[in-house]
């Protein structure tokens, strides 16, 4: 009777320990953050590069939009998304250089990248917001409207 105990026991115990979880969460952050700060020259480049391609797709210019866009993303970026992007961005309203920095994307390589804000914009953090991913070399890796609702 003990042995049958004991072998109950074990037997418990193994399953019991056996369904617990590991604890683990994964959280999305909604926020983009940058890390250190670009060199004047840089955010110049940058941002002369980020507006013209506001320009571009103001004009439906899709020459110059290929142009400005890196290599990486020439292949998967279509016409649809151009035009996505067009509608999620208001060509009204002028925009100025809120931060600047660094931002590790996806595949953890880490680019240069600039905040956008609305000119008109006076509230702190600004409600919207237009993150631009760049290439070394100035070339548009991304663009990412957030906005607040």
């Amino acid at each position: 009777m003990k042995k049958l105990i004991l072998f109950s026991a074990l037997i418990l115990s193994q399953l019991y320990f056996s369904q617990t979880s590991g604890g683990i969460r994964i959280v999305e952050s909604k926020k983009t953050d940058l890390k250190s700060e670009l060199p004047k020259d840089k955010i110049k480049m940058y941002d002369s590069n980020f507006q013209s391609f506001v320009s571009a797709m103001k004009n439906s210019d899709k020459t110059k939009i290929s142009s400005l866009l890196s290599e990486k993303v020439k292949e998967i970026v279509t016409d649809e998304h151009i035009k996505k992007l067009s509608g999620g961005i208001s060509f009204d309203r002028k925009m100025e250089v809120y931060k600047s920095g660094y931002q590790t994307i996806i595949n953890n390589e880490t680019y240069p990248a600039i905040q956008y804000k609305f000119a008109d914009d006076k509230s702190v953090p600004p409600a919207d917001l237009v993150t631009a991913i760049f290439e070394e070399n100035g070339k548009i890796l991304g663009i990412k409207p957030e906005f607040r609702q």
